[in-house]
C-alpha cells in the first residue's frame, strides 16, 4: 500500500489497522534540540480521544502515547522520532455480520477493487482510528513552529444547525463537547444531536481552522503553494469533502474591489490588511495575516437505518450497521483538522529556512 507519508522536510509517516494491536507512526525530519516528551503530546490526544460524550463513539480508548526514538534527556536528537499507540478496545465481533457486505459510503468496496481483499474490522487502514498518529505528529509539529504561532479549531455547523459568528468565544471551544466557540449553539445542537443519535442516523459538519502568527512567505507560487498543500492535508482525513480557504466558494459571489484585501501602511514596514478573503495566502505563499481554513465532513456511513447494498458475491441485500460509531464524526474532526494544518506550516517553515535560509 502506497501513500502512508506526509510531508516534504517535515515528513510523518503512520501503520497499523483500526483493530489491529497498535497504530503508530515515524516522523521525520524534527530539528535537534527541541525540548519533547510525551506530556508534550498527551493532552493533544486527549481532546481526539473517543467516548467522552454520548456524541462520539463509545469505543473506550485511552489514547497513551508512547516515545520509542528521536528523544533522548527531554530533547530531540534530530533522529526519527517512533510513536506508537496500542489499541485496547477493539471489538472485531460486531463487523463479523457484515464482513461480505459492502456498507455504502464506506470504502468497503472500493477495497475490494483496489487490493483484492480488505480488512473488514472496522475498516481497518481506512478508519479513522489512524488519525490518532496524526495528532501526535502535530503536537510535535507545534513545537516546531514555536510558540509564536497558534493553531486552533472550531466546529461551526452541524448538519443544518449553523453557529451565531457574532457569539464565538474561543474560552467556549474546550467547555462543549462539540468544540463549539457559540454556548448558545452547543446548547442546542445536544438536543438535534440527540434526535439524530435515537434514529439511527447522522449528520455532517463544518470545521473551521485558524493559524495565527504564521511570517510572511512560507510556501511556493507553482505547485507546492501553500493553500494547495493545506487543501490536500484536510482532504487526507477521512470522511472530508469539501475545503476552502479564507472567503472560499464565498469569493465567487464578490467582485475584485470586495474580494481584494487592501492594504495600508502598518506597523515595522509591514502593511496592515483591511480584510482577509485570501485567508493568509497570497499567490501560494503566506501574507503574515491570520491562516483561515474550513473542511466538510460527510455524515458517518455506519448507520442503524438499513441500506440498500449487495454482498462481495454480488447479491443484493441490506446492511444495518451495528456497534460503536459517531452520530457526527466532525466532532472529533477538530483536533485532526488541527494537526494537519500544524503538520503543513512545520513542513514549509523547514523548506524556508533550507531555501531562503530564514
Amino acid at each position: 500500500m502506497s501513500g502512508n507519508t506526509f510531508g516534504q522536510l517535515f515528513r510523518v509517516t503512520t501503520f497499523g489497522e483500526s483493530h489491529g494491536p497498535a497504530i503508530g507512526g515515524i516522523v521525520d525530519g524534527v530539528p535537534p534540540g527541541i525540548a519533547l516528551g510525551e506530556g508534550d503530546i498527551q493532552p493533544y490526544l486527549d481532546r481526539r480521544r473517543p467516548g467522552q460524550s454520548r456524541f462520539t463513539t463509545q469505543r473506550r480508548e485511552r489514547d497513551r502515547i508512547h516515545v520509542f526514538s528521536g528523544v533522548f534527556q527531554g530533547l530531540t536528537t534530530g533522529a526519527p522520532i517512533g510513536l506508537a499507540i496500542f489499541n485496547e478496545d477493539a471489538r472485531s465481533k460486531d463487523y463479523e455480520a457484515i464482513k461480505d457486505v459492502f456498507r455504502p459510503g464506506h470504502a468497503d468496496y472500493t477495497y475490494q477493487m483496489k487490493y483484492g481483499l480488505r480488512d473488514w474490522r472496522g475498516s481497518g487502514r481506512a478508519s479513522a482510528r489512524e488519525t490518532a498518529v496524526r495528532v501526535a505528529a502535530g503536537a510535535i509539529a507545534r513545537k516546531v513552529l514555536g510558540l509564536t504561532v497558534v493553531i486552533r479549531g472550531a466546529l461551526i455547523q452541524i448538519g443544518t444547525e449553523r453557529i451565531e459568528r457574532k457569539r464565538w468565544k474561543w474560552a467556549e471551544v474546550d467547555r462543549n463537547p462539540f468544540f463549539c466557540p457559540d454556548a448558545v449553539a452547543a446548547r442546542a445542537w445536544e438536543t438535534y444531536l440527540d434526535g439524530i443519535r435515537k434514529k439511527g442516523s447522522s449528520v455532517g459538519a463544518v470545521i473551521e481552522v485558524i493559524a495565527e502568527g504564521v511570517p510572511a512567505g512560507l510556501g511556493a507560487p507553482v505547485f507546492d503553494r501553500l493553500d494547495a498543500d493545506i487543501a490536500k492535508a484536510m482532504m487526507s482525513i477521512p470522511a472530508v469533502k469539501g475545503v476552502e480557504i479564507g472567503a472560499g466558494f464565498g469569493a465567487a459571489l464578490l467582485t475584485g474591489p470586495e474580494n481584494a484585501d487592501g492594504m495600508r501602511a502598518g506597523k515595522k514596514g509591514r502593511p496592515r490588511f483591511l480584510s482577509n478573503n485570501a485567508g493568509g495566502i497570497l499567490g501560494g505563499i503566506s501574507s503574515g495575516q491570520d491562516i483561515v481554513v474550513r473542511f466538510a465532513v460527510k455524515p458517518t456511513s455506519s448507520v442503524l437505518i438499513p441500506q440498500p447494498t449487495v454482498t462481495a458475491a454480488g447479491k443484493n441485500t441490506s446492511v444495518s450497521t451495528k456497534g460503536r460509531h459517531d452520530p457526527c464524526v466532525g466532532i472529533r474532526a477538530v483536533p485532526i483538522g488541527e494537526a494537519m494544518l500544524a503538520l503543513v506550516l512545520a513542513d514549509h517553515l523547514l523548506r524556508q529556512r533550507g531555501q531562503c535560509g530564514r
